[in-house]
């Protein structure tokens, strides 16, 4: 049986009784985890549904407060461009999230205040480290200092790397982001403002440019050697022009939805739902190929 015939065979109807999980985000296109949760919801028999929900920046520190007065709501998924600024609207945020500066989950908590956490960083590195890549000791490069970006950074440095290359063309950002980890990690070698990527074991985009077809590159692929490894954060495609350029040098790579799969069971105990492997995510997963 295919993977739609048993979710749509196993899905529970939603009702007044289903737990909401929002997804707030901007726009909403390019969506990945409806896709995914509620497959897995429906396998597991949960009454449960994440919703997209699209929010225009300048509407969003009114509209977050509103849904959690909801009574069939549990918690919040947060995507761009709302991580920073879900750090002004949480009563508490983990400390994971306040160096990252950023924060994509909000979890009601039963006395009505709201706990912030990030799981962006730790999705990506899980990813990585399965991969085979080690990280300890060793180096990387960071294109983008924002929610995704930031927390990137926060986990390799929890990872042990010991160099770490941050860029940004917003250069405050960036400033802010390695004050932050050499406060937190002052031992780690923290270097501003290029985006070379020579000399790097590993280099990320965690920018949007990826996302049309018309994008520049977000490095120099010239510049980037075989053994590096190149990380994606853009899911619109799988494929980018960056991992189509590094994958032909022979570069090993991470597709951005790994990251996606990789941090889902982390998200699954935050919200209280258990937790699955990657493995059985992919599994019931809709995504289209």
């Amino acid at each position: 049986m295919s993977a739609d015939a048993t979710t749509a065979a196993a899905a529970p109807p939603l009702s007044g009784k289903t737990t909401l999980i929002a997804h707030i985000g901007w726009p909403t296109e390019s969506f990945k985890a409806p896709l995914i949760y509620n497959p897995w919801f429906a396998r597991q028999g949960l009454d449960a549904c994440v919703v997209p929900m699209g929010v225009k920046p300048a509407e969003y520190r009114a509209f977050l407060p509103l849904l959690f007065r909801m009574s069939n709501i549990r918690g919040a998924l947060v995507t761009m461009p709302h991580k920073v600024t879900t750090m002004d609207l949480v009563d508490e945020a983990t400390p994971t999230a306040r160096i990252a500066g950023a924060a994509n989950a909000v979890l009601l908590r039963p006395d009505g205040t709201l706990l912030g956490d990030q799981f962006d960083g730790a999705g990506f590195v899980r990813g990585v480290a399965r991969k085979g890549h080690r990280l300890e000791g060793g180096s990387a490069l960071v294109s983008g200092s924002g929610g995704v970006g930031s927390a990137i950074a926060a986990s390799l440095a929890a990872a042990g790397v010991a160099r770490l290359g941050l860029f940004d063309l917003n250069t405050a950002s960036c400033e802010a982001l390695a004050a932050r980890l050499r406060a937190h990690y002052p031992q780690l070698e923290v270097a501003l403002g290029s985006n070379d990527p020579a000399g790097f074991d590993l280099v990320v985009n965690a920018t949007p440019l990826g996302m049309r077809d018309d994008d520049p590159l977000p490095f120099d692929v010239d510049r980037i050697a075989p053994a590096t490894f190149v990380g994606e954060v853009v899911m619109k495609s799988t494929w980018t022009p960056l991992l189509q350029a590094a994958r032909a040098k022979g570069c090993p790579v991470q597709v951005g939805t790994d990251m996606l799969f990789e941090m889902i069971p982390a998200y699954l105990e935050f919200f209280g739902f258990g937790t699955a492997t990657p493995e059985e995510l992919r599994a019931v997963a809709l995504l289209p190929s």
